[in-house]
């Protein structure tokens, strides 16, 4: 399964670039895509991990949610930009992510990252360092709204999971 949905996604990926679709072309896009799904199988990249083909159904909705998360943050920094007193008040903390897997962890990670304000800095288990520009950053993420969406999202997949075993 996850073998066909990396093949697709290489070819839809490829056809979505090119723009040319002459027969040679696409002959040429179908051999590269066998043979980097042959190479990827071998190298036993294609797992739960490496593509979690489970998140497909929640991303929509967790992207609108963070998209909507970045325009805000986003917002607020170019505020604090603006301001000719520039209060700023870079902070460092440490959060623990919820998640119960590899791939959880670094969307929480890679979600404050994405967010305006806030960088995550180093990641040793399930504990996060992050830097904030302002305190208040930080303290939106020790209240824990960030990571109550990502584990419900994480959640959604591993309800998906069990259903099918």
């Amino acid at each position: 399964m996850r073998t066909l949905v990396l093949a697709t996604a290489l070819a839809a990926f490829w056809l979505a670039l090119s723009g040319h679709y002459t027969p040679f072309l696409i002959s040429v896009g179908a051999l590269c895509v066998i043979l980097v799904v042959y190479l990827a199988h071998r190298m036993h990249i294609v797992d739960e991990e490496g593509q979690p083909v489970e998140l497909f159904l929640a991303a929509p909705t967790y992207w609108l949610w963070l998209f909507v998360e970045i325009a805000k943050s986003a917002w607020s920094v170019t505020w604090i930009i603006l301001d000719p007193r520039l209060p700023i008040s870079p902070t460092f903390t440490r959060v623990r992510a919820g998640q119960k897997t590899a791939a959880g962890i670094a969307t929480y990670a890679n979600s404050i990252t994405l967010t305006p304000g806030t960088i995550t800095t180093g990641v040793s288990g399930d504990i996060l360092d992050v830097h904030a520009i302002v305190k208040s950053g930080a303290d939106d993420l020790e209240a824990g709204g960030m990571d109550q969406r990502v584990t419900q999202f994480e959640g959604n997949a591993s309800t998906a999971r069990r259903e099918k075993a």
